[in-house]
């Protein structure tokens, strides 16, 4: 079976991770990018967002968890954020890349980011 993709990109939320002892007091904004892997047709033949994920409700749930509980790592957030996304029995695979913008380098840079791709054993 191929699987059926939903993307939620660019989704920007405070949150206070890092290392340094600013990035904890100050916060910073932080992107996150998921791409949820699942089977779409029994929600297109069906016309019903109970056999899909919601991605507004999915949206208002990673946002919770970048503005909660501070990690050092955004490879810690990324797992926290990919685990609220396989916590619905529909997605089988996940994608998550959370960007940090105003990470605290010294030299001038667009984007720091970290990817991983986790799947439902």
């Amino acid at each position: 079976m191929t699987l059926d993709v939903i993307a939620l990109t660019g989704l920007r939320a405070r949150g206070r991770h890092g290392v340094l002892p600013a990035e904890r007091e100050l916060g910073q904004e932080f992107v996150v990018d998921a791409e949820l892997a699942l089977d779409l047709a029994p929600a297109a033949a069906d016309d019903d967002l109970s056999r899909t994920v919601d991605y507004g409700a999915l949206a208002g749930r990673l946002v919770a968890v970048v503005e909660g509980e501070p990690v050092d790592l955004i490879e810690t957030l990324a797992q926290r954020l990919a685990d609220v996304c396989l916590d619905d029995p529909k997605v089988t695979e996940v994608r998550i890349t959370v960007h940090k913008p105003s990470a605290p380098i010294a030299f001038p840079f667009k984007d720091v980011a970290v990817s991983i791709r986790r799947t439902r054993p």
